[in-house]
């Protein structure tokens, strides 16, 4: 956490402070945000309880996945209700924004 530091002094200084940290054996983490997935590969996460307040400070090698805006369960919807191919059902739906309208512009072509 801090450069230079033993390790143990540091728990020990912590631990006076009424700070606990617990180290969390995570294989991989996730941080959904509206357009796009951060997935963190091969993370170093630790939990930290200071004062009745938890924080994670999580490390590692991030990559940034875009989200896709529509779900398999949307496409599925409009290509039943409009009779269509999956990408009409998906160009509808990204022109319109959402399901129903995307079904009534496919219709009245």
């Amino acid at each position: 956490m801090f450069p230079g530091l033993n390790p143990r002094e540091l728990e020990k200084a912590m631990k006076k402070l009424g700070v606990k940290q617990e180290e969390i054996d995570a294989t991989e983490v996730i941080i959904k945000t509206k357009d796009k997935n951060l997935v963190i590969h091969n993370p170093q996460v630790s939990r930290i309880n200071m004062m009745g307040q938890e924080t994670l400070q999580v490390t590692g090698e991030i990559e940034e996945q875009e989200t896709e805006k529509f779900s398999e369960d949307d496409i599925k919807i409009v290509m039943s209700q409009a009779q269509c191919s999956k990408e009409e059902a998906i160009s509808a739906l990204e022109e319109e924004g959402n399901i129903a309208a995307a079904i009534i512009k496919l219709k009245s072509t």
